[in-house]
């Protein structure tokens, strides 16, 4: 335990959503547990998310962790059904800034250092205010990163839309990324979310630097580039710090209905997990799809469904026996029948971490959110990239080019529907084929790797928060003595 980060008091913003506050909730967990540091969580909430409210209500460790909820109230007028998400979610910060400052300014004890979310670069000013040491937490990769600060250079030296572009986008410390591969701000120039997106890129430049949820033997090459690249260093001095991998060891969900029991019948490393994640949803077309390349492969499989249409399973569908000939519309007829002796589907929601730890678990088909990439990764779980939205399709390029962990399908899921059979080649591939052999020996030593880098003796990622509490510690003495 660093000696110089006792008693402070850190605040970390969280901005809307599922995929925020997790990151967020762990990163408070570690500073508490490793670093005896009292950390005050200030989560923007909505009133949307039963996941996100469920969240919020499990217990925090040792009573050094507080979570302050700024609700918002009535955001209808930002609502629009053109608007995209990433645009929203700056609205929302935005409109809670007043929160945001009212919730600092009423604190018994006043943070020594405010960290902010991916989003929440809005309460710069905030910082400024209080004079607060002000870091940006990026819960990703160096890629997303690089890409992210690096944008404002690409958007003065190309013309036209990014996606039009014949050859393959060159971000510093990163492989040549193809257009279609960016994150989604950057497909459209002409909608606000790129506007938003390379706004965020230039402030993140303006904190006293940036923590990621990654460490350095998982992306050496992109972060020595922060450090040394002339490129990124031009746009961006100020130190990136991998403090990663974080990740769930619980979650707020039970798995019922015996599911663990079947997976404890499955030989070791025989399952392929199918999730994406807590917004991914897939078309009817492409379900259809799904379930026939599942079925095809005749390779066990664990799938979490979610209804095409609205996200939600008809609770009937999972009251019925396997053995009936019903099954719901979104899927073929007769599927529950022909595959009850090598899948389970659970509705809605699986206890992810829990499945992916177990050791009949030999592969997992993930949208590839950066949270359920980095879990895949320390279970030491191959992947099949099925990217969907946000930075989802750049992690997947940095799995498949980068760390030769995942396969993923020939097109993009987003531009075109993959067939049952490259489906069910994918499945095989992976579970049974010698690519998949040697992709599960490479994410076994990222998995070695990722334990390695937390460790208090000489972890990589333990030194790097160390540095920043010991910077935050020597602020706080530096304004005592004023």
């Amino acid at each position: 335990m660093s000696g110089s980060s006792d008693n402070l008091h850190i605040a970390i913003l969280s901005s809307p959503g599922v995929g925020h506050l997790i990151p967020v909730q762990l990163l408070a967990e570690r500073l508490v547990t490793k670093h005896n540091v009292k950390t005050t969580i200030l989560a923007v909430t909505t009133s949307s998310s039963p996941l996100e409210s469920r969240l919020l209500k499990l217990p925090t460790e040792e009573g050094l962790v507080e979570t302050v909820e700024l609700p918002l109230g009535d955001i209808s007028r930002l609502m629009n059904p053109s608007i995209q998400v990433a645009t929203t979610l700056c609205m929302m910060l935005r409109e809670a800034l007043p929160l945001i400052r009212s919730a600092i300014a009423s604190m018994d004890r006043k943070p020594d250092a405010l960290i902010v979310d991916l989003f929440g670069t809005e309460a710069l000013p905030i910082a400024l205010e209080y004079k607060l040491p002000k870091y940006v937490y990026v819960p990703s990769n160096a890629w997303y990163t690089a890409l992210t600060v690096y944008c404002p250079v690409l958007d003065g030296e190309i013309k036209g839309q990014y996606v039009d572009e014949q050859d393959c986008l060159k971000i510093p410390g990163c492989k040549p990324v193809r257009p279609l591969d960016v994150v989604d701000p950057m497909l459209n120039r002409d909608d606000q979310q790129y506007v938003e997106y390379l706004r965020r890129g230039k402030e993140y430049t303006l904190f006293d630097g940036i923590l990621l949820n990654s460490w350095e033997d998982l992306e050496s090459k992109s972060l020595e580039a922060f450090r040394e690249n002339e490129a990124l260093r031009s746009v961006m001095t100020n130190p990136v710090y991998p403090i990663g991998p974080l990740t769930r060891t619980i979650e707020p969900n039970v798995l019922e209905n015996g599911f663990m029991a079947w997976l404890d019948k499955q030989p070791n490393q025989s399952v392929l997990f199918v999730s994406f994640g807590s917004g991914g949803v897939l078309s009817t077309e492409q379900m259809t799809e799904l379930a026939w390349g599942l079925e095809m492969s005749q390779q066990q499989f664990i799938w979490v469904v979610r209804s095409p249409t609205c996200g939600r399973v008809d609770d009937a569908f999972f009251t019925r026996d396997y053995g009936s000939e019903w099954s719901p519309s979104f899927l073929p007829p007769g599927f529950l029948t022909r595959t009850q002796n090598i899948g389970v589907l659970v509705p809605l929601w699986g206890q992810q971490v829990k499945i992916l730890n177990h050791p009949s678990i030999g592969g997992f088909l993930s949208h590839c959110g950066w949270n359920s990439t980095l879990e895949s990764i320390v279970s030491g779980v191959p992947m099949i990239a099925w990217p969907l939205y946000a930075e989802q399709k750049l992690n997947a390029a940095m799995l498949t080019e980068e760390l030769g962990v995942a396969l993923r399908p020939e097109d993009l899921p987003t531009r075109k529907v993959v067939g049952r059979e490259e489906i069910e080649k994918l499945v095989r591939k992976l579970i049974q084929g010698e690519d998949g052999k040697v992709m599960r020996d490479k994410v076994k030593r990222l998995k070695i790797s990722a334990t390695s880098a937390l460790s208090e003796l000489s972890g990589s990622s333990y030194k790097s928060m160390c540095q920043i509490l010991s910077n935050i510690s020597n602020k706080r003495s530096a304004r005592m003595m004023k």
